[in-house]
């Protein structure tokens, strides 16, 4: 596997969209901004070694991962941890919200970063889709996969997105054009308190200052459509997934399913049996869906091994 070392990467004082949140960043990591793949993608980095990608879910940016990056670096990786397109510092892009797309917005950014060579990645929640589709993509340049708290578009996605059946409301209020803007604009905080509260179980995760950043993020210029614009093609990313996997097409690389007790469980790991054969599993007793945030230290026990 070829060795790779953080390039010098200058600090940016501030991203193209919403707080920069720079005296958030643990120690050794810098902020970068780069166009790639028609856009502007924003995140941060930090550490040397292999790299290790981190991809966060909605409605979070970078920070979700905040407890983990100097652990993760202190593990001899260089992580890289990218707001995704339209989210925190990234730009709002009109379009290409699309996980197969989003997958090139990384590659492109991991190119340009100079980290190359086959990379550890781990994706929760949407970022855990967008590194499916860069599993999908870019297969010999993925050493190692874990996807954290989520269903897969095409499997498993659909049931739990069907609220007729028992599924999540929110899927489809969040696919609508234009309403889900008109409703949360200018309640964004009210939202999250409301949301976090539903979906984490750790009710200690999400304290009223954090609640206010993430708000913070969702209020610039165009911020809750980026947000939003992630569900809008979730329907394609399973036709996508489906018709590659209806190909034959399966992942062969080690890839970790972790489900959260009070939310996926175990039903990642068993949807995606079918195009990951050799799938492991793992459950992160309670905690719900947002496990970086509720349960970063039973979620890093479990990564620092499969990933070495």
């Amino acid at each position: 596997m070829t060795s790779t070392t953080t390039p010098q990467i200058p600090v940016q004082a501030t991203a193209p969209n919403g707080p920069a949140f720079a005296d958030d960043l643990p120690e050794g990591f810098t902020q970068v901004v780069r166009e790639v793949n028609g856009t502007l993608i924003h995140g941060v980095v930090g550490g040397s070694g292999e790299p290790l990608v981190l991809l966060h879910g909605w409605p979070q940016t970078w920070r979700e991962w905040r407890y983990m990056l100097r652990p993760l670096a202190d593990l001899g990786y260089t992580v890289v941890a990218p707001d995704l397109r339209g989210t925190g510092g990234s730009a709002v892009a009109e379009g290409g919200y699309d996980k197969d797309n989003q997958a090139r917005d990384v590659h492109e950014l991991l190119q340009v970063l100079g980290l190359t060579g086959p990379v550890r990645m781990v994706g929760h929640d949407i970022g855990g889709m967008v590194a499916f589709s860069y599993a999908r993509l870019y297969p010999e340049q993925v050493h190692k996969l874990a996807l954290v708290d989520l269903a897969v578009p095409g499997y498993g996605l659909e049931e739990i997105m069907d609220p007729a059946s028992g599924g999540l409301f929110h899927f489809g209020l969040f696919m609508a054009p234009e309403a889900p803007e008109l409703l949360f604009r200018g309640n964004e905080k009210a939202f999250l308190t409301w949301w976090f509260a539903k979906m984490a179980a750790n009710s200690t995760a999400f304290p009223p200052e954090e609640i206010d950043t993430i708000a913070a993020s969702l209020s610039g210029p165009d911020a809750l459509r980026g947000g939003f614009e992630h569900y809008r093609t979730m329907l394609q990313d399973g036709r996508d997934n489906r018709a590659w996997g209806e190909a034959g097409g399966v992942l062969t690389m080690p890839v970790l399913a972790v489900g959260a007790e009070h939310s996926v469980g175990s039903y990642l790991a068993r949807t995606l049996k079918p195009v990951v054969p050799g799938v492991e599993e793992a459950v992160i007793a309670g905690s719900g869906h947002y496990i970086p945030d509720e349960h970063p230290d039973a979620l890093l026990a479990l990564l620092a091994p499969f990933l070495a």
